[in-house]
């Protein structure tokens, strides 16, 4: 496939879309992201500061957490922590990830989501097969299984939200958000205060 294929395969996308109202996209084109960005290269790492175990995917060039990041910190629990995850405010995710690990830039959570087929189509694509509520599963085309952790105690089982490193201004950094009703991911500034999702890339 060549360079201009992702757009081209998005564009498709948007006009099936357009045309269809249905939130999921043509096999075609899912086949054809995993044939072409999705890596095997997958396995498992343990934060050495709590011994916890994480698992971890690559996509594209990309290496990234495969779950949400739960370590105590000054993080705390929206629902199970074992599954979702904790929860940390803009500050506290700075610094969250372990060591050979960093929170993800504005451009790197954008250029994941390009290799899934662009914002109407990477919610479908990243969510998990199961744990959305009434069904609001994905098909996890790329291994990133993307459950539905929630924000400020708020949400756990139909959303999630996850920061980037990337600040907006004093008081607001960008994040990405996924919903149980909708295949698209969604991109905005967030107040620092709130607390979202972390999910870690490797240096």
């Amino acid at each position: 496939m060549n360079k201009l294929a992702p757009i081209l395969l998005s564009i498709t996308a948007c006009i099936f879309l357009a045309c269809s109202g249905d939130f999921k996209p043509i096999d075609f084109t899912a086949e054809e992201w995993r044939q072409n960005f999705a890596s095997s290269d997958s396995d498992d790492f343990i934060d050495d500061r709590d011994d916890k175990t994480y698992k971890w995917v690559k996509i594209g060039e990309q290496v990234w957490m495969a779950e949400n990041l739960n370590y105590e910190a000054r993080g705390w629990c929206n629902g199970n922590c074992e599954i979702y995850g904790r929860l940390y405010d803009w500050t506290e995710a700075m610094t969250a990830c372990p060591s050979g690990w960093r929170l993800p830039s504005d451009a790197e959570w954008d250029a994941l989501i390009t290799i899934a087929g662009g914002y109407l189509e990477a919610g479908w694509v990243l969510k998990a097969k199961s744990g959305w509520e009434q069904n609001g599963n994905g098909i996890d085309e790329l291994g990133f299984t993307a459950l539905p952790g929630g924000f400020s105690g708020l949400n756990a089982g139909n959303s999630s939200y996850w920061w980037s490193a990337s600040a907006d201004d004093d008081y607001k950094a960008y994040c990405r958000a996924m919903y149980f009703d909708g295949s698209d991911v969604e991109k905005f500034a967030m107040s620092k205060s709130q607390s979202l999702s972390v999910r870690c890339i490797k240096n």
